[in-house]
């Protein structure tokens, strides 16, 4: 038999995490495996419930990977469709849970959302729960500096690019992947070259317009770096956002290769400097704010 939690887990963050390691402990207490049990894409997209601004802080594959390293046996992704979601908590439990997944034990974290039933509280889930034969443990939620850990709040901090807080909440630095593209070469003649980043999944929140210091992964190796989100006022006067790193004592071309950047901390706001002499005198101060911020985590 098995011992599971369900839910959507967007970021896999610190909340998750706690429900995770009731799950983890308690499929050892019972000599059971542990499962996940989560759905794709998510319900908010296929419902077009703000589906044109609303972003991710995964892509399946991280939301996997995470989930997978903390230990648990076994991941279940349900596809997420309209019809599914016309499935009531009682019919998800059946025949999903008991009938499918074999499971006899469900984790219910503070803000569990099953079925039609979206508006139950958690008593009132351990209760339909215990109508179709499952056990029930319920986990309380968890704070950060006396906040709610949610994948909400998450969302608004790097929308506000404070990246530290919201790395705090998730237990790990925020990273985008993407692959370096061909840009407008001017990061070269500034003395900065920089990697013009595209994200392999547009629908991932990028933080807020800014310069921050990251860690950066290529070509198998880890450099520290600086990243400039944003339209760069001085010297592109078009609206396209870019998001472009400039990686530190590295020289060698990596068009169209593979980059992942993780977020250490925010330097400044992107704003329109009145010359580009004045815009590489800024870049020189950021690239050492950069480096001390990397030296110092």
């Amino acid at each position: 038999m098995v011992v599971a939690a369900t839910g959507f887990f967007d970021g896999v963050h610190a909340g998750h995490r706690a429900v995770l390691q009731v799950l983890k402990d308690t499929a050892r207490e019972e000599g059971e495996e542990s499962a996940v049990v989560t759905f794709w894409p998510h319900p908010r997209n296929v419902l077009q419930q703000d589906a044109s601004s609303f972003r991710l802080l995964n892509t399946i594959d991280e939301k996997k990977a995470l989930i997978r390293a903390f230990g648990i046996d076994q991941i279940h992704v349900i596809p997420f469709t309209r019809d599914f979601s016309q499935l009531s908590t009682t019919e998800f439990m059946r025949e999903y849970l008991v009938d499918r997944f074999r499971v006899d034990t469900l984790i219910i974290g503070y803000d569990h959302r099953l079925g039609r039933s979206s508006t139950a509280s958690r008593e009132e889930l351990a209760a339909i729960a215990a109508g179709v034969g499952l056990r029930t443990r319920i986990v309380e939620e968890v704070h950060c500096d006396d906040r709610k850990v949610s994948s909400t709040q998450i969302r608004n901090l790097l929308a506000a690019g404070d990246v530290c807080s919201a790395g705090q909440m998730l237990g790990y630095r925020y990273t985008l992947h993407g692959v370096v593209v061909s840009g407008n070469m001017l990061g070269r003649t500034l003395g900065f070259p920089t990697a013009n980043m595209q994200l392999y999944e547009p629908l991932k929140v990028v933080p807020a317009d800014g310069v921050y210091a990251v860690g950066v992964e290529v070509l198998g190796q880890r450099f520290g770096g600086m990243c400039n989100i944003g339209t760069r006022p001085t010297v592109d006067k078009g609206n396209a956002r870019t998001i472009e790193t400039h990686i530190f004592d590295f020289h060698d071309d990596i068009y169209g290769l593979d980059i992942r950047i993780d977020f250490v901390g925010r330097i400044r706001d992107e704003r329109c400097f009145p010359s580009v002499g004045e815009l590489r005198s800024q870049m020189t101060r950021d690239s050492l704010t950069a480096r001390h911020m990397l030296a110092s985590c």
